[in-house]
C-alpha cells in the first residue's frame, strides 16, 4: 500500500526572514515540495535548499493566480504521492490565511497534517512601526478584521462594535475599501481625529508607514501611492509611533553610515 504524505501548514511571518520560527525553517529545509503564496518574501524563499521543488500559487486582490479549489487539489495530489509538503503562507496560516479551510480539506481526504503558527502581519507591522497593539491607558483590547470579503462582496460588519475608541483596530486587506472603512467607522461614532496608520511591506527594508487622523488616512495613503500589502492600524496607540519607531530609525542610521563610508 502506497504511503500517504504529510502536509505542514506553515506561517512564514510578515516578511523579515529572521522572524521565521525555528520549526518553520527546519520544515522548509527538509520538505520534498514547498507550495507558497505571493506574500512569502524572497528572503525566505532563498532559505529553501536547492533540489526542493517550489510551486507558486500566489493570489492578489482581484486577481487569483491559482483558484483556491485548484490549490487544494495541488496539495492533495502531492500528499497522495507520498511526499512531505510544506504549504507556506505569509503571516499566520489561520489568521485570514485560509489555513483552516485547507486543513479541513486535508482531513476530508484522510491526509495527516500539522499547523505551524507564524507571526501575523498585525504583530509584525505594528511592532516594526513603533505601534504597540495594547498600552495601558490607551487600548484595552485588539480587534483583527478583514477589509475585503470573498468574491468582492460588500463589507457587512458590526460597525458599532468595531468603532470602539478604547480598542486597537487592525485591518487586513483593507486598502481598496479604505474610504468606506473610514466613513463607516466615523459614522458609527469613532472620532475623526483618531490616530490611524497604514503600513506597506511591513518588517521589510521597503517598509513605508504613513500616519494621520482617521478622517485623512485615505488621502495620506493616496498621496504616498501605497500599494498592497498594506496593514491599517487605528487607535490611540498609533500616537506612540513617533517615539517608538525604532525600525525606521535603524534604517536611517544604516543609510547614514553607508553614505559616510562611501565618502
Amino acid at each position: 500500500m502506497k504511503k500517504t504524505g504529510f502536509v505542514s501548514l506553515v506561517g512564514a511571518g510578515p516578511g523579515d526572514a529572521e522572524l521565521l520560527t525555528i520549526k518553520a525553517l527546519r520544515l522548509l529545509q527538509t520538505a520534498d515540495v514547498v507550495v507558497y503564496d505571493r506574500l512569502v518574501s524572497s528572503e525566505i524563499l532563498e532559505l529553501i535548499p536547492t533540489g526542493i521543488s517550489r510551486i507558486a500559487v500566489g493570489k492578489t486582490s482581484g486577481h487569483h493566480c491559482v483558484p483556491q479549489l485548484q490549490i487544494n487539489e495541488i496539495i492533495i495530489n502531492l500528499a497522495k504521492s507520498g511526499r512531505r509538503i510544506v504549504r507556506l503562507k505569509g503571516g499566520d496560516p489561520c489568521i485570514f490565511g485560509r489555513g483552516s479551510e485547507e486543513a479541513l480539506v486535508l482531513k476530508k481526504h484522510h491526509i495527516n497534517f500539522e499547523i505551524v503558527p507564524g507571526i501575523t502581519a498585525a504583530s509584525g507591522c505594528s511592532a516594526y512601526s513603533g505601534i504597540p497593539l495594547t498600552h495601558r491607558g490607551l487600548s484595552r483590547r485588539v480587534q483583527f478584521i478583514t477589509g475585503h470579503f470573498n468574491d468582492d462582496q460588500p463589507l457587512d460588519l458590526n460597525w458599532q462594535s468595531i468603532a470602539d475608541p478604547d480598542c486597537t483596530l487592525v485591518i487586513y486587506m483593507g486598502l481598496a475599501n479604505l474610504p468606506q472603512l473610514a466613513r463607516s467607522l466615523m459614522a458609527a461614532g469613532l472620532p475623526a481625529s483618531t490616530p490611524a496608520a497604514a503600513v506597506q511591506n511591513g518588517t521589510t527594508i521597503s517598509q513605508q508607514c504613513v500616519i494621520s487622523p482617521l478622517a485623512q488616512i485615505n488621502d495620506a495613503v493616496q498621496q504616498a501611492q501605497m500599494k498592497a500589502p498594506v496593514m491599517i492600524i487605528i487607535g490611540k496607540v498609533v500616537s506612540l509611533a513617533d517615539e517608538l519607531d525604532w525600525f525606521q530609525q535603524s534604517i536611517n542610521e544604516e543609510c547614514y553610515e553607508n553614505n559616510a563610508v562611501g565618502h
